[in-house]
């Protein structure tokens, strides 16, 4: 083990290329990893790097000091060429705590950097995360490269003339390890210095006191004789575009203003704040210049109708949740199918049932979103796959609910949400654009110059929008049965049955793409199947069991609901098919019980994203005839 606290004169270190590196700072909640793994993630993504994160964090506002609960981590993964995942394990694990250490060890492969700020390693706290000795010195570390760096004592040394109390000088340690990691990997620094003084622009003395903790870290990495090796990782071939890094969250929001442009109208959220999906709203809300209301409501339920009530006056209603808020909305939302009027749900699912795991990720809201409203209510259903898909399932997503005349459900989660990537600007121009077509003349086809609101259209089945207050063109408007066509209220048994069955084929008939099979090799007799944000950790399995010699085809589902034409075709393809999921084998079930094929399902609800050794390891069980089941189907063909 390694313990340097003192700098000495600067010296040359030698320098290593890599391809990829996996990083992970893991501290207090109180201590800024957070922030610490965001600001690095910018200076990667300045570089050049691809790259995707992994924040992890308490559900608590503050969580007890010092304990396993209060540990809050932030992984990123960058590399010079394109990745999928966060990274199943770190290279380098900076742990700012005795707990953070104890959370994460486990993760850190033999032969990993553990960088270890030793200021907190004191008996008090040790006690509190169970360590009878010391790991600094009982040598249970010693398969780890460690560096003890005493963080709090650098970072009160470096601020000494500005005049900060101690407390308030140690808390820009989280400044001197990001400084100190900038340096081992050769990160740019200027644009981490002006986000510093932008973000305490009020308080500039708290500015240069961060910028001060962030430049010695910097040089005690340059002078240190503990660090006798640096990295880089060079940039990354990516097609040319202007780039720049964003959450999925950050994406949703700039896709629904995007959407607003696309069909030419004002954009209205109505919304209730509830984790992971609150950045959305807080995204939305600085973008008024763009023809956006937000609407913060005292609950879930108005949220969604003043959601709904913007769409029936002529604006793209737009609502924002998370698993338990759906089902809070669930009767408006069934409201929102009867009326027959666009609206954008977005749910961020988290970990459940009920309050469940707030700031975790899973993906086991799929059938509540289907089928989660009372009496036949079909939508469409769709899910993005990564952090930058989020804007183009938001853009189709509002279009398909304003063609169509539909509320429309996207499925995001935790892992997309707080996640991040490089994503490739797209042109507004080029932007698919969509035409509301709002009534405005009376339209019944008996010529008694009568408003029939449930008219449809012959390709979509889409009824008319008319905006209120539109003359000759007033109609009724709640959630009881409507007539067909002249759409007064309806008890009569045949016309519920038709207006069940058209509100159906209406959904059924929604144009979506044909999948497109991953198979390289052409000849791949097992599928994986997957959906959501499934599809990084999914692909990335793929790729290392291909570099093994083996064959294996992927497909990921974008349109949960309607499914793609092509589907069934495509599962009949495959002797075996395999779905993993982030929930108890929801897809699994659906394609199982629509196509009668015998899908084979892996499933996580740990409330973490899959990693891609994980899944490695289940496809080979399955592609060697090692997995019980798949041995079985092995045997049964031969004999």
């Amino acid at each position: 083990m390694t313990t340097s606290d003192t700098p000495v004169e600067a010296h040359d270190s030698e320098v290593v290329q890599r391809d990829r590196v996996v990083i992970r700072f893991a501290g207090d909640s109180g201590d800024g990893m957070q922030l610490t793994g965001d600001r690095f993630t910018s200076e990667t993504a300045n570089f050049g790097n691809d790259l995707s994160t992994l924040p992890n964090f308490p559900a608590e506002i503050r969580a007890p000091a010092g304990t396993l609960p209060g540990v809050s981590s932030f992984q990123l993964h960058f590399a010079n060429y394109d990745i999928l995942t966060p990274g199943d394990r770190p290279d380098v694990l900076v742990a700012m705590n005795p707990a953070a250490l104890k959370a994460n060890i486990a993760d850190l492969p033999h032969g990993g950097v553990l960088i270890v700020n030793t200021d907190e390693f004191t008996k008090r706290n040790l006690a509190k995360v169970g360590y009878e000795s010391n790991p600094l010195e009982d040598d249970s570390l010693q398969p780890y490269a460690v560096h003890g760096v005493a963080m709090a004592t650098l970072t009160r040394g470096a601020l000494a003339e500005t005049g900060l109390s101690k407390k308030d000088a140690e808390r820009a340690k989280n400044m001197f390890a990001l400084g100190l990691l900038s340096w081992m990997y050769h990160r740019p620094s200027e644009s981490t210095e002006r986000f510093l003084r932008e973000k305490f622009a009020t308080k500039p003395d708290i500015a240069e006191a961060n910028i001060l903790a962030f430049r010695a870290g910097h040089a005690y990495g340059e002078t240190t004789e503990a660090f006798a090796v640096t990295y880089e990782v060079a940039p990354a071939r990516l097609a040319p575009g202007t780039y720049r890094q964003i959450t999925g969250n950050a994406a949703l929001a700039y896709g629904v203003i995007a959407a607003g442009r696309t069909t030419n109208l004002p954009v209205f959220l109505g919304t209730y704040p509830i984790t992971p999906a609150s950045d959305i709203l807080h995204e939305l809300s600085k973008h008024k210049a763009f023809g956006v209301t937000t609407f913060q409501a005292e609950d879930e339920i108005s949220g969604v109708g003043a959601a709904l009530g913007a769409a029936f006056g002529g604006a793209l209603g737009v609502t924002t949740t998370s698993g338990p808020g759906v089902a809070l909305k669930s009767e408006t939302v069934g409201l929102a199918v009867a009326l027959e009027l666009p609206l954008l749900v977005i749910d961020v699912q988290r970990g459940g049932p009920s309050t469940g795991l707030p700031t975790k990720t899973e993906q086991a809201d799929l059938l509540q979103a289907l089928h989660g409203r009372n009496g036949e209510a079909p939508l469409p259903v769709i899910a993005p796959c990564t952090p930058g898909d989020c804007f183009s399932a938001a853009v189709e997503a509002a279009a398909i609910a304003v063609r169509y005349r539909t509320p429309v459900m996207l499925l995001s989660d935790g892992a997309l949400a707080n996640g991040s990537e490089p994503w490739r600007i797209p042109s507004v121009a080029d932007l698919p654009t969509v035409d509301p077509g709002f009534a405005t003349e009376p339209n019944a086809p008996d010529g008694s110059g009568e408003f029939w609101p449930y008219l449809r259209d012959t390709d979509t089945l889409a009824r008319p929008w008319a905006i209120p207050g539109t003359p000759g063109l007033e109609h009724r408007i709640g959630g009881l049965e409507k007539a067909d066509g002249r759409g007064s209220i309806s008890y009569d048994p045949d016309n519920h049955d038709r207006m069940v069955r058209l509100r159906q084929a209406k959904i059924d008939g929604i144009e979506v793409p044909d999948l497109v099979v991953n198979d390289p090799d052409g000849d791949a007799e097992t599928l994986v199947i997957g959906w959501g944000s499934t599809y990084g950790p999914i692909n990335a399995a793929a790729r290392r069991v291909r570099k093994l010699g083996h064959s294996v085809a992927t497909v990921h589902v974008r349109n949960l609901n309607p499914l793609p034409a092509n589907l069934g075709e495509v599962l009949g393809s495959y002797r075996t098919v395999l779905c993993p999921e982030m929930n108890l084998g929801q897809l699994a079930m659906l394609l199982r019980a629509r196509y009668l094929v015998d899908v084979k399902s892996y499933t996580k609800v740990a409330g973490l994203p899959f990693g891609a050794e994980e899944l490695q390891d289940v496809l080979l069980d399955y592609l060697t005839g090692s997995h019980p089941e798949s041995a079985a189907e092995i045997t049964g063909a031969q004999a």
